[in-house]
Formats: structure tokens, sequence, C-alpha cells
């Protein structure tokens, strides 16, 4: 049984149709036009539905189309006459016999296929306003004169029915699948069926036959070729049986070599039959550059075509255009790969050079699967070292590690001249600490290679990884001089070029130097294409940070959003890397929302191979994803990832440790546990100042400082004169200020940050501000800034902070009872809140106490209401026992709740959840019922979410 499908709302065109069947002045109804397939007949039907009238529907087809009223028969009903005047008048009578004609809504469908007798009556009905009409028309096809003077004289409006948008697309998959659709996925959906809501369902359907669409990590991915259901097929297949023979042999040729050059499909197809295609809207012709290109109209009927092609017959045509595509001359990486793709599968011989050279202009434009197809057969062709450690780079990208292992320990390094040594050290470093989380052995591989190779053109490839290397295992200062050395040197190859970008661009920037790191990344730039393409992505981080902790917020942006357009449809690893360097740079900027949906993205698509768990360059996304989380109050998943990202922790990320004690900080202080967050910045702070992190420990104090910290101001002064950019000199200022409790100085740092693009850090100034001017008595600078606050907070998808909630509820309480208090309304008892503070339960106690004093409540709910929160207690998981779609409530049983617990549908919220089953798991939050008990149950369940 295959998913429902929605009606995705058409909102605009909806609310036209609707007005135009129930005005009774000016027009009398409405024509559908557009292409097959948009949505025409099932937006007219729903809009009719909703009306309280009655609805008479016809549809036009071609078998009625010979025949005089055909599709009006069934309600006119018989007449003995054969002149169409009296015929017609009998007609009329038949249909509007009841005397309430206005109230009757005739509906159309396929209006263009009407006979010309049932045209013209359609066309008496609206020009007398007899009734009123909704009819569809196909784009594209001969229409009866009478069916388009209805909408040129204004009798009916005509409304365009346009494909769905991305977006629009991306929300009705959605809705089926229950759950996000990778951005890349939804991509290529949406080029091949050009947001036609048919294709859109069909391709959804055929995919999830296939088993190409599937779920990884909570996100739904597209892998492979797109596939489409039988019944597409037999839909687009009538119109292929239409296609005169030598047109259709052009379009097979095309579909194996998409797009083509025009003089070479017309010097095998014919020109005549190029131009009968373009002629029928089957193909289009397209400028690239000095020549023209030939391209379907619509990828899905390439598909089908290609569906019918038999293998022989594939293997013959793509013969045939490997000899006219070696006729000429094979210029550039793109065309060599074509080329050899083509003749892998052709009955053509295939050079092996062609398949080596071509596997690796494959890889290093990023399109790894490709490239692993081709590197392995040249490797089953020749056996050789280039081969292989073709292949080893295109498995190590894709996560197989263990298999890039075997392959390059099959050859001996003794075996092997100086350049294939140096290939098969990195790609075997790059595998071991990169792909496999094994940084010893990778050490001891860096080792043989600084002894083995001493060609000075080669040894700074070696140093250049070995910078990489040293960074990753925090030692940026060896790794910024090993680094800024090579790119001093003259004449250094692109590779040596490329390992020194990351090593040096990463370090610099985690240093405080990322003023130094743009003239690194556009020497980067100038051999990017003569390295992996993928390896462009992670050694762009160093870039991406270094732009966000100096301040420049809009640039960073600009840099990551052109990583991603690299990242062009099917090359997934690619796709994530890049969208590691967007989602880093939203965070940095507030968009949480945006942030979390794209890491949640990367990460899945990251998350593949036999060492997924080790992977190093998807780790710096869970860091970001579960601050992402912690700031808009995520609590429940913030936990989830920061608990995944320190399983895969180690010396091959040690690096990143400052930076995930700053997100465990993050965590913490959505807890309340404000003390605990404080204390979590500063030791990331002594962390990274300790391994010469001068940027980071930089960012660590100033989030110490967001939470109320008054001790950095005196090292951040000190950093100030060490680090590059505009930011460390206003979180400098705004310390100092925060120290002093000088609102005004406070509210200028905010104003500072806000006008650079730091928003969320200004939210947390402006509030910490208005604290500050509460304390001074100052009530009307303290509303002020408190609104600014509140409406920063707001453009960052309601961001939540210490220095918020504080602000928004101004108490008289300590900074210590405020958080307990705010431990308190989250859930925990007394001991659980002592065991996190390190406090004993008395002083707890005696927290509370004060706190029920000060604010005039008598128990823990009183407080939590005073301080503007509501008591929430710890998520826990149950299994469902029964539910009741017709009562829509059902009993959850879990440890934490004995008994079970009662829940509603009102309480289920996870993503198009609206009903549970027995059986099912679930996670939620408890909630003991007040007063007594709720139809027998002690206990009740808020928050219900299935467990992924």
């Amino acid at each position: 049984m295959g998913p429902t499908w929605p009606l995705i709302q058409r909102q605009v065109e909806f609310d036209a149709i609707t007005a135009s069947l129930t005005t009774r002045s000016g027009g009398c109804g409405v024509v559908l036009t557009g292409d097959p397939g948009v949505g025409k007949t099932t937006l007219a039907r729903f809009a009719t539905e909703s009306l309280p009238r009655e609805v008479k529907w016809v549809a036009g087809t071609e078998s009625a189309r010979s025949i005089p009223l055909g599709v009006f028969a069934h309600l006119v009903g018989a007449s003995t006459s054969r002149d169409p005047v009296a015929f017609l008048s009998a007609a009329r009578q038949a249909l509007l016999d009841d005397g309430h004609s206005r109230d009757v809504v005739v509906g159309v469908d396929d209006a263009h296929l009407l006979d010309q007798l049932s045209a013209t009556f359609l066309h008496q009905l609206a020009l007398d306003k007899a009734v009123h009409i909704v009819a569809t028309v196909r784009n594209g096809e001969t229409v009866p004169d009478a069916i388009t003077s209805l909408w040129k004289d204004g009798h009916l409006l005509r409304l365009e029915l346009s494909p769905f948008s991305r977006d629009q697309s991306i929300e009705l998959i959605e809705s089926v699948l229950d759950g996000p659709l990778e951005g890349l996925s939804a991509d290529t959906i949406w080029e091949a069926s050009g947001g036609n809501a048919l294709f859109v369902r069909h391709l959804v359907e055929g995919a999830l036959e296939a088993g190409t669409l599937r779920r990884s990590g909570g996100v739904w991915q597209l892998r492979g070729r797109a596939a489409i259901t039988s019944e597409l097929a037999s839909l687009l297949e009538h119109r292929i049986d239409q296609i005169p023979h030598d047109v259709l042999q052009a379009l097979q040729l095309l579909t194996f070599c998409e797009p083509l050059d025009l003089d070479i499909l017309g010097q095998l197809a014919g020109e005549d039959a190029v131009e009968e295609a373009e002629r029928r809207g089957l193909v289009r012709i397209v400028e690239d550059g000095h020549r023209l290109d030939v391209r379907y109209t619509h990828p899905l009927f390439g598909e089908v075509i290609r569906r019918r092609v038999g293998r022989a017959a594939g293997r013959r045509l793509r013969g045939q255009l490997v000899e006219a595509l070696s006729s000429r001359a094979v210029v550039g990486s793109s065309n060599r790969i074509r080329l050899a793709e083509l003749a892998l599968d052709s009955d053509r011989s295939v050079e092996p050079d062609l398949l080596v050279n071509a596997a690796e202009d494959a890889i290093g434009l990023a399109n790894v699967p490709l490239g692993e197809r081709l590197a392995r057969a040249a490797l089953d062709q020749t056996g050789s070292f280039e081969a292989a450690d073709l292949l080893a780079r295109a498995l190590l990208w894709q996560g197989h590690a263990t298999e890039a292992e075997s392959l390059l320990l099959s050859f001996s390094p003794d075996s092997l001249d100086q350049v294939q040594l140096v290939r098969w050290g990195t790609s075997r470093i790059a595998n071991l600490f990169w792909a496999s989380g094994e940084s010893e052995k990778a050490d001891e591989v860096l080792a043989v290679l600084r002894e083995k190779v001493t060609h000075p053109s080669l040894v700074p490839i070696i140093e250049g990884i070995g910078s990489v290397c040293a960074v990753f295992e925090n030692r940026p200062e060896e790794a910024a001089a090993a680094a800024t050395a090579i790119l001093a040197a003259d004449r250094v190859l692109p590779w040596a070029v490329e390992w020194a970008f990351f090593g040096g661009g990463l370090s610099l920037a985690l240093m405080g130097r990322g003023g130094s790191v743009p003239e690194l990344a556009a020497r980067s730039a100038a051999v990017a294409d003569q390295i992996d393409g993928l390896l462009r992505f992670p050694a762009a981080h160093g870039e991406i940070l270094a732009l966000t902790l100096t301040g420049q917020f809009a640039a960073a942006q600009r840099r990551a959003e052109e990583y991603l357009s690299l990242a062009s449809s099917g090359r997934y690893v690619a796709w994530g890397l890049a969208n590691i360097l967007v989602g880093t740079v939203e965070l940095a900027r507030g968009r949480f929302t945006d942030a979390a949906g794209r890491l949640e993205q990367a990460i899945a698509a990251l998350n593949v191979g036999d060492t997924a768990d080790a992977i190093s360059w998807s780790f710096p996304a869970y860091i970001v994803l579960g601050q992402a989380y912690s700031e808009i109050g995520r609590i429940h998943e913030a936990d989830g990832i920061i608990t995944a990202v320190q399983a895969r922790n180690g010396r091959h990320v040690a690096v990143f440790g400052p930076q995930l004690m700053m997100s465990q900080a993050w965590l913490a202080a959505a807890r309340g546990e404000t003390s605990r967050a404080i204390d979590l910045s500063r030791s990331a702070a002594e962390c990274a100042c300790t391994s010469g992190q001068f940027g980071i420990e930089t960012a660590a104090l100033h989030l110490a400082t967001r939470f109320g910290d008054t001790t950095a101001a005196t090292r951040l002064a000190e950093l100030a004169e060490v680090c590059d950019g505009q930011l460390v000199d206003i979180v400098a200022r705004h310390a100092a200020a925060v120290a002093a409790g000088n609102g005004c100085g406070v509210a200028s740092a905010a104003a500072e940050f806000e006008r650079i693009g730091a928003l969320p850090d200004a939210a947390d100034a402006y509030a910490r501000a208005a604290i500050a001017f509460t304390h001074a008595g100052d009530k009307r600078r303290s509303i002020e800034c408190a609104a600014a606050a509140e409406a920063l907070s707001a453009r960052c998808d309601h961001m939540s902070s210490p220095a918020l909630v504080e602000a928004a509820h101004p108490l008289p309480l300590t900074s210590r009872e405020r958080e307990v208090g705010s431990m308190v309304a989250a859930g925990l008892s007394s001991r659980q809140i002592a065991d996190r503070l390190f406090l004993s339960v008395r002083t707890v106690e005696g927290h509370l106490y004060r706190a029920f004093m000060k604010l005039d409540v008598t128990d823990r709910k009183g407080l939590a209401q005073a301080m503007g929160t509501t008591v929430h207690a710890d998520r826990t998981t149950g299994v469902v026992r029964t539910w009741s779609d017709a009562e829509a409530w059902g009993v959850i049983d879990s440890d934490a709740t004995p008994g079970g617990a009662w829940t509603h549908c009102g309480n289920l919220t996870g993503s198009g959840l609206r009903s549970l089953t027995p059986g099912q798991h679930v996670t939620f939050e408890p909630e003991t019922v007040v007063g007594g008990t709720q139809d027998g149950y002690r206990y009740r369940a808020r928050d219900v979410r299935k467990v992924e």
C-alpha cells in the first residue's frame, strides 16, 4: 500500500475559484489552464466540494469527441431531434428544469476535448449566466473556439495553474514521508519533476519502491537515479508511442548522453529528426559557450525512453556515441568523464589511461561514486598502483575505510617510487586519521614518509599533511609554523598548497590570527582544480571560522554559500561538508532553526560507511548542532547530539575539545544550570589557552560573560591585543562593562554586536544592560534594553539564555537562587540539583526557602510560575499500551509512570504525529495529575514524540 497524498493548499488559487463560483455579478466561473499533472482537476474538485451547491461534472475524452453533446448525455437525457438548435434547447431544458439554475455548478474536466456541439452548449450557458462553470484546459492542446472565447470575452476567469515551487514540493513530500527531506534530494526530485504534482507523486513512490529513497538519521535521502512508477511510465509512453521512429532514435541517443552537442546528435540521428523533436517540444536547444547543446524538455521522458531500451541496444547506442565523441579532440575533465562512462557500458573497448584520467577527474570534481566506479574498472584492467590509489581515495571519502586500507596495504612502500610513495602515504594518512580515527597509526605512516621522501618538490606535501595532523591533535602553533613555511616558498605543488591551507587556515583561525587566512584561501583557490574536489570543503572550515571569529559574518555567509554552490546534484558528500560551513555561519548569526535543519541533514549525508562514527570531518557539525538545539530550547535533542559527539571524541579530534565544552555549556544554560554553564565556559577557555587557541579562548570567555561571569575582563583585554578582527575588541569592551555593572557600556557593546551581525550576542548584551539598569534603578533604560533584547531574540528564532530570561523576569533573587529556581522549574529534585551544583541538599533547600520568602510563594509550582516558567519533567521513554482513534486518547506505560500515563491527541507533538499505535515506542514528559486522577490515571504524558 502506497503513502497517502494530501492536497497541498493553493490558497490564492482556491480563493479565486470559489469567488468566481459564488459571484452574482460579472463572470460566471473560471477556467483552469496548465500543463498535464499540475493539479487542475484536483484543485477544481476540492474547491467545488467546499461549496453548498449542486455540482454536475463531465469530462472530455478523445472517444467522446466524435459524438455531438456526448459528454453531457448523462445529464441532459435523450433527444430525438436532429436539429442542432432544437438539440441544444432540449439539452438546456433538461439541465436546468429544476428552476434553481444559478445554484448549479457545471464542472468540465479537459474542456479542450469537447466536441463542437458540447463546446457551443457550454458557451451558451456561460453567455446567459444560466449556471456557474468551472473548467480545466490542458496547455499546448487545440481548444475549440467556443471555449477560448469564454475567457477572451470575459465570461469566465482564466487562471493559469503553475507547477509547485521547490518549497511547495518539499512540503508535499515531507507531509507524505512524515519527516524532513534532505535538501540535495529535494533538488533532485524537484528538478526531475519540474514541480508537476503528478510527477512528484510518482517519483517519490517509485523511489520508495526501488529503495533509493530511504531514511537515515531521521532524514529522508535519495541515492541513485530517480525511479518512476509503472503507472507514470504508462502515462508518458502513450505520448512516446506517437513519436516517429527517427525522432525516437534521436531521443534514445540523447538519454545516454545529455546534454549532447547539436552537431553530433544531428550527425548520428539526422538533422530532420532533431528538428522534429524540437518542434514537438520534446527537446530544447541551449547555448553552452561557443556550441549548442540538446537537452530534454522534461527529464522524465528521458528516463522512460531509457527504460524501453534493451541492454544490447543500449550498448550499441553508447558505442555510437563513443565513436562520434572520440572523433573530436577530448578536452576538459567533464568530456573525459563522459567518454569514459559511456565507453565502460558500450560495445567498444576502453583505454585504461582514459579510465584512470577520468577517475581522477571525477574525484577532483567531487563526484566520488562515479570516481569509484571508473577507478575500480581501471584497477580490474591494469592492477596498477595509480588505479588502486584513486579507488582508495574514492572509498575513504565515502567512509569505506576498511576496504581502502586493505587496498593500500596490498602495495609495499619499498616497491614504489617517491611520487607513488607520497600518494600511498597521504592516502593512508587521510584514511586512518579522518575516516577511521586512528591518529596514532596515521602518525606512524607520516614518520615513514618523512624518512623515505627526500625530493625537494615532494617534501612540502608531506609537511602539509603533517600540519593538518598537528592541528587536529591540538598543536595549532606547530601546524601554523609548518603551513606558513610551505606557502612562503616558490613553486609549491598543488597538493602541498591545499594541505598547507587546510592545516594553516584552521590553526591560524583558532589562534586568533584569522586576518592571515584569506591570503591562504586565495592560494588554495588557484590550485583547486588540481586536487581532490572534496578536500576543499573540510579545508575551508578554517577560512569560515576565521571570518566568524573576526566578526566578518556577511563575508562568512557569502563564502560558505559559494562552497555550497560547488556541491552539485548527486554529490552528497560535498553537499554535506558544505552545509557544515553554512550551518556554522547561520549559528553565529542567530539562524538557529535553519542551522539545526541544515546540520541534521549534513550529519545524515556524511553518516555512511563502515567507520561513520570515527569520521573527523563531520565532528564540528555535532558540536554546532548541539549548541543550536540548546539555544532554542530543544534540550532533549541537544542532550542526545552532545552525547553522540562525546562518544566520537578522541585524539584525532582533540582540537575541538574547547568547542565541545562550549556546546556543553549551552546545554547546561538551557537546563537552567547557569553556574555550571559558566564553569564549563571557563574550562573551555583554559583548555584553549593551554594549546594556543586564543581565538577560541576569546569566544569561551565571552560566552562565560554572556552567562553572567564578571571575571573575564582583564584576560579579554589582553586577548584583544593579540587577536585579529573587530569582534574581539567589542567582546573586551562588553566584558569590562559587565564587570563594572555599567549599563551604558553594555548597551553600547550590544549596539556594536548588532551592527556587525552578531545578533545572538547583541540580544544577550541588551539583556545584560537591562539587568544592570534595573540594579541601578534606571527603570526607563531597563525597559528599553529589555525590549531590544526581546526583539533580537525573536529575530533569532526566539532564542533563550540566562540573560534573556532574567531580563524578561526581573526578580529580587540572587544568581544562585534564580539558578536553583530554574532547575526546579525543569523538574529536578533537591537531590538532583545538589548533585549537579556540587552542593548539599540542605543548602539547596535553604536557597529555595529564601526564594519562596522573597517571591511570596509556598511551593515549587508557585516558584516556577513567579519566574515566568512552568514545571517540566525530565523526558522518559515508554511503550503505547492502548490508543483509540475514535476517542483520540490512549495510555503509555513507562517506569516513571506506574500504572500508566494518560494522554490525548493534543499532546502528540512529534513531526506529523496524529495518533499512536499499540506497541509503539515513544518519548514524553510525565506530569503528575494535579488534584487526584484523570480517568483513573495518576500521570499524564505531555509532548509525546515517536522514537526514531
